[in-house]
């Protein structure tokens, strides 16, 4: 099998990096390590030394490395039926978007509602824009996001991501959109009042990629009022924050986060698949799912057969090991272990469930992030003074608990250095 796939047996880690700078494009620097297996929690390089994956592939890998349940699923539907197009259906294809209606709204979706499967998060993100702007129609072109959003980074998704460094080098964006300060209700009225032509709003329950923030509380509640009120479509990116995620389905499940309200369309990806690349847009109710009619949107592999039956071997493993609950024990564990450290270098721990930061008094992330994977743990510089914890829902209270006894020294390394 090495040979198909062009792998040398030997090669070592220093060889590996050789490679990699020369066959692909600098997108994201120098790889940290390269990595050759995984099994549950752990991964291992090519080296042969093992970490305790506390990253999951950034919010992806929910059922951690080579699940058989869901290795297992993808296997049998590869084995029977691959790629069709979208010219035909396929059961798998059906059933996931049934399963996504039961799970996105409590008690199941209102009638009407309908999924559109895309391969990724932007994609999904992407859909969202040609939604809103179609419903919008020229008289309300303007969407609405907020500051430190990160929504992707396609021209439309990326018209919605609030960093300027990332959207600068490729000019002029191609959707009018403003950016409201993050959870400050008196600006969202604000931009309201003049009912100046919105078609939309467009935010994360939890910020991911700003260090791990969740809503306040009454925001969204405050969001679905204004948004309803002056014909606005209200949009939630959900990719990496729903499916589990936070220990509900969706992270605005949570009452202090959504207060029980209805957004009329949800984004998801990350988690969805457990690893197996699948998204998904779902618009609730007749009317936002009514907008993107046949030749308006497509895709080439969204909802395709395998990543359908790798959605459906998610939601499964999910609901029959009792997932949820587990990631807010380990959320809660992490969170308060990390407080209970009484480190200088930590300030406190933030986030829900299993997407956490642990929030540092300096802006040393990148380093701790370096320590951590030396002493043989993955985590995240999702900000100068922030770590982001999203491990796999699988994550044992004694794997939790030897991070936790690992930290301080991987803070002192910091500290002395």
């Amino acid at each position: 099998m090495s040979e198909v796939l062009g792998v040398t047996a030997q090669a070592g880690e220093v060889e590996w990096q050789r490679r990699y700078g020369s066959a692909l494009m600098n997108t994201f620097g120098p790889p940290q390590r390269v990595l050759v297996r995984g099994e549950g929690c752990y991964v291992w390089d090519s080296e042969g030394t093992r970490y305790l994956d506390l990253l999951a592939g950034i919010a992806v890998n929910a059922l951690g490395h080579a699940h058989p349940t869901l290795t297992g699923a993808i296997g049998a539907q590869l084995n029977t039926l691959g790629h069709i197009s979208n010219f035909f259906a396929s059961p798998t294809q059906i059933a996931l978007a049934e399963r996504l209606l039961q799970l996105v709204v409590p008690g199941g979706a209102p009638e009407g509602s309908r999924v559109f499967f895309t391969n990724s998060g932007t994609e999904a993100m992407e859909a969202a824009v040609k939604l809103a702007r179609k419903h919008g129609g020229t008289e309300r072109p303007r969407l609405l996001a907020l500051e430190g959003g990160f929504h992707g980074r396609s021209l439309g998704a990326l018209s919605l991501t609030h960093k300027a460094a990332y959207k600068e080098p490729f000019g002029a964006m191609p959707v009018d959109v403003v950016h409201l300060p993050f959870g400050d209700v008196a600006a969202l009225e604000e931009a309201f009042a003049g009912d100046v032509g919105i078609a939309a709003l467009v935010v994360e329950p939890v910020q991911g990629e700003a260090g791990v923030r969740p809503l306040p509380p009454g925001y969204l509640v405050r969001a679905r009022e204004l948004t309803r009120e002056h014909g606005a479509l209200l949009v939630l990116d959900e990719v990496q924050s729903g499916m589990g995620r936070t220990g509900a389905w969706m992270a605005h499940h949570h009452p202090e986060i959504g207060g029980g309200a209805v957004p009329d369309v949800v984004a998801l990806a990350k988690g969805l698949g457990g690893g197996f690349p699948v998204g998904a847009l779902v618009a609730l109710g007749e009317g936002p799912a009514s907008v993107l009619t046949p030749g308006t949107h497509g895709t080439t592999f969204g909802g395709n057969p395998v990543a359908a039956a790798a959605g459906l071997a998610t939601i499964h493993v999910i609901e029959r090991d009792g997932l949820l609950d587990a990631v807010t024990e380990r959320g809660e564990q992490l969170r308060t272990g990390v407080e209970a450290l009484d480190h200088p270098l930590v300030a406190g721990a933030r986030g829900v469930g299993l997407l956490l930061a642990i929030e540092l008094t300096a802006p040393v992330a990148p380093d701790v992030a370096r320590a951590a994977l030396d002493a043989g743990y993955v985590v995240n510089a999702v900000a100068p003074t922030a770590i982001r914890l999203a491990p796999p829902y699988v994550l044992s209270q004694a794997q939790a608990a030897d991070f936790l006894a690992d930290l301080p020294a991987v803070l002192d390394s910091v500290r002395s250095s």
